[in-house]
């Protein structure tokens, strides 16, 4: 494996470490989570953006089903 791609898997290995702790040992009176969103928003950007790309995931995959359908058309004419 290039030294890229450990680089890579370590930084979102990390991130998610990093968000996971903060979720686990979420406490209102520490002063620095004043600085962080809601938890709330750990649910629900998630699912937004899960949403969004299977809707453009969608939309790519029709369009290049029926433009592929249209060149088969015009071949056989």
């Amino acid at each position: 494996m290039e030294l890229a791609d450990k680089v890579v898997g370590f930084l979102l290995s990390s991130i998610s470490f990093s968000i996971f702790t903060y979720l686990l040992g979420y406490h209102p009176a520490i002063f620095v989570h004043k600085y962080f969103i809601p938890q709330e928003y750990a649910i629900i950007i998630p699912v937004c953006a899960d949403v969004t790309l299977m809707c453009f995931t969608s939309v790519f995959i029709g369009y290049v089903m029926l433009k592929s359908k249209k060149k088969k058309a015009w071949k056989n004419d």
